[in-house]
């Protein structure tokens, strides 16, 4: 089990679940605000073909959201659920992520963090302790506590990701 993310430092056991939703919210915006930052082309630039676009990580981002809202909510009504994956890698077609403009996404990824923290605040402790099997890489049981920090980890770890796309993007512009 990850206690400490050795590229973006996020230490699961230093964020209490109450402070998440405040996490959540901040790491959202530096997203959406670097996306606003960015014109289109920048946006959707791969620094290579095996790494997303600024757009796409974003968009990752905001299904992780929607994903993990629903996972929470099913651990609070199931016992114990078994989460499916939800094929990240997969999505970026299958969803259309090519499809998806800056702003529009800008918009849904506030209202995904919205819903998400919504869930969260709510949660008392004895609902953090609510177990799950969380299928990713390996089946774990997990509970709804860990559930919310790996969901903040995934916010703030792929705002690192945006923001270093973009660089990569803008050293591409300027090398053409």
């Amino acid at each position: 089990m990850m206690d400490t993310c050795g590229e973006c430092g996020f230490d699961y056991e230093g964020l209490a679940v109450a402070d998440a939703p405040s996490v959540l919210s901040r790491a959202t915006a530096l997203i959406g605000d670097q996306l606003e930052d960015a014109d289109e082309v920048l946006a959707r630039t791969r620094p290579d073909p095996s790494t997303w676009s600024a757009l796409e990580y974003a968009c990752h981002v905001r299904d992780v959201l929607l994903v993990q809202r629903e996972r929470i909510l099913l651990a609070l009504v199931e016992d114990t659920p078994r989460f499916v994956r939800m094929y990240r890698d997969e999505r970026v077609s299958n969803a259309g992520y090519d499809r998806e403009t800056t702003g529009e996404l800008v918009e849904e990824l506030s209202m995904a963090a919205k819903l998400v923290c919504s869930v969260i605040e709510g949660l008392s402790v004895e609902q953090q302790q609510r177990g799950c099997i969380y299928n990713n890489p390996e089946a774990t049981r997990r509970d709804v506590g860990w559930l919310v920090r790996h969901t903040t980890h995934e916010v703030v770890h792929h705002e690192m990701d945006v923001r270093k796309v973009l660089e990569s993007a803008v050293r591409i512009r300027e090398h053409r």
